[in-house]
């Protein structure tokens, strides 16, 4: 009867042992599906599915997307529900690697590197999960808990976008109770690279799942920031469990590290400054709004954008990092870009009505001009982001900022990040085109004014001591509503450095220099008012 009992136990334990080495071995056959399929399409690229899609073959195209997802989800079900001893299992092709563990409610973090690892291509990974992971899983029902990580050595099923990705690494991590987001302590995911990264912009990303029309989701930076502790290191620290990556572009003129922290002083105090001075300048004018005319009122139109401005400005660091949210940033950089629309809008329109004083003296009047002005001034740059924000709102979001780091020490080496325009398309022209024909259209007034009042003291047809005041009017209204903004185009090779600084006083300044020449303004008239009575009273005396 003991023999009999003893060979029944066996036959249990190996049968029992052949149904975990079965389960254990279904994500490795789902991981070689995976493999034949990447190897299958390894010569189409997305160009070449693009060119298809156009061609009428967009049916096929969007059936291998569904085909990657469902394959990818197919293996994450496999990891989650794969039965083994032990507390770990990892299981790897020549493309794709995969680890489970069994985590309890006493987890107290996990340090994973590629080190330790065998069979891993030569360049290096890592991921550090903090002890935050699991707590709100065993606060809900304490139970043993499945952390599934899967690292794939190839971009081909996350292909969205024209930028590489650092190494074609995709790492990825998913805890079994559901999705984990906005954890306190972040993951840090690192990558090595085998060259220095200098001169590149990386930025770290996830896949957002569900984001895009044409692809199973897409690359975001939201709840991501990216560091560089060393020249060939990228560090991401994310509030979020999903598949991670590390976008690369070149970037031909990235700003010295070194200063990075005064011309953040520089911008922090100047753009506080202008916004006192911007709300001085409004709260000013509402006090003697009775005595405003039309150019007085399009001035203050120019402070309120200039107000808004340097507002959206202060917000949008702070915005960009992890703890605020995605839509959060996106609302403030598409306020940013429509602030920054209407306030070169505005100089634009400065610009116009100094010709209509200048060049057409008599019959200027326009039938509700200060109501049209408003609606170019503000309408237009409205219309423009509310368009962008109905095709495409992730044109707007964190923005990363290159660095170089010019000492070579490799500490304090990262990316800073603002909320801002994000496409290199509307930047090219909506932030950089339209800035440049204002700047364009301001300078061409401007010498076309010098030389209308150049010609009427030549005649003498106003005193010398008047036509010289004329000049220093219009130096203030049009240098200062334009021409500063030009630098912007002379950040390359040896203007650098100098148009950084320049470009960074003078623009946080900016309304702080039109308090100044409102007070002048102010005064100026005040005086002639003056004058005139003054004039008046002795005409009478004589009388």
């Amino acid at each position: 009867m003991d023999c009999w009992g003893t060979f029944f136990l066996c036959l249990c334990f190996m049968t029992s042992q052949s149904e975990t080495a079965e389960t254990s071995q279904e994500p490795l056959l789902w991981m070689e599906k995976l493999e034949v399929m990447a190897r299958s399409h390894n010569s189409t690229s997305l160009a070449d599915q693009q060119r298809k899609a156009r061609k009428g073959f967009l049916k096929e195209v969007s059936t291998k997307l569904d085909q990657k997802e469902s394959l990818i989800r197919g293996l994450e079900c496999k990891l989650l529900n794969a039965s083994f001893r032990g507390s770990n299992l990892t299981l790897q092709t020549p493309t794709i690697q995969s680890l489970i563990f069994k985590l309890g409610c006493n987890f107290a973090g996990l340090s994973l590197s590629s080190a330790t690892m065998k069979g891993v291509p030569q360049v290096s990974h890592a991921m550090q999960f903090p002890a935050e992971l699991t707590q709100d899983a065993c606060r809900d029902s304490p139970r043993e808990l499945r952390l599934i990580c899967i690292y794939f050595f190839t971009d081909y099923f996350f292909q969205n976008t024209n930028s590489s990705l650092l190494n074609n690494y995709v790492l990825g991590a998913q805890l079994g109770h559901g999705h984990v987001s906005n954890l306190s302590e972040p993951i840090n995911i690192s990558f090595w690279h085998n060259q220095s990264l200098e001169g590149y912009t990386v930025t770290c990303v996830f896949w957002k799942e569900g984001a895009s029309e044409h692809y199973w989701g897409l690359w975001s930076p939201e709840g991501c920031r990216t560091e560089k502790p060393s020249p060939s290191q990228v560090l991401c620290r994310c509030n979020h469990l999903s598949y991670f990556a590390v976008l690369m572009q070149l970037s031909p003129a990235p700003v010295p590290g070194e200063l990075l922290a005064p011309l953040t002083y520089i911008s922090l105090v100047g753009c506080s400054i202008s916004v006192v001075a911007s709300l001085l300048s409004i709260l000013l004018h509402c006090q003697a709004r009775k005595q405003g005319d039309s150019i007085t009122r399009i001035h203050m139109n120019l402070h309120a954008s200039v107000l808004l401005l340097n507002v959206a400005f202060l917000l949008s660091p702070a915005l960009a990092m992890p703890p605020a949210s995605g839509a959060a940033c996106t609302a403030v950089a598409a306020i940013l870009h429509f602030a920054l629309l209407s306030c070169l809008t505005w100089m634009a329109i400065e610009g116009f009505n100094l010709y209509l004083l200048l060049g057409r003296v008599y019959n200027i009047y326009i039938r509700r001009y200060l109501l049209k002005l408003c609606a170019v001034g503000w309408g237009v740059p409205a219309l423009l982001v509310l368009f962008l924000l109905a095709v495409k709102n992730s044109v707007y979001g964190p923005h990363a900022i290159p660095l170089s780091d010019s000492q070579g020490n490799g500490t304090g080496f990262q990316n800073m990040s603002i909320c801002w325009v994000r496409n290199p398309w509307v930047h090219n022209i909506l932030v950089m085109g339209y800035g440049g024909l204002t700047s364009l259209f301001n300078l061409v007034v401007l010498v076309w004014a010098l030389r209308v009042l150049h010609r009427l003291r030549a005649q003498d047809k106003v005193p010398n001591t008047r036509a010289c005041r004329d000049i220093f009017t219009v130096l203030g209204l049009t240098v200062l509503l334009g021409t500063t903004w030009a630098l912007a185009f002379f950040s390359f090779g040896v203007f650098l450095l100098p148009q950084l600084f320049l470009f960074t006083t003078f623009n946080s300044l900016y309304g702080f220099f039109l308090f100044l020449w409102f007070c002048s303004q102010r005064c100026r008239s005040e005086a002639e008012v003056e004058a005139e009575m003054e004039a008046f009273s002795s005409s009478q005396t004589m009388q």
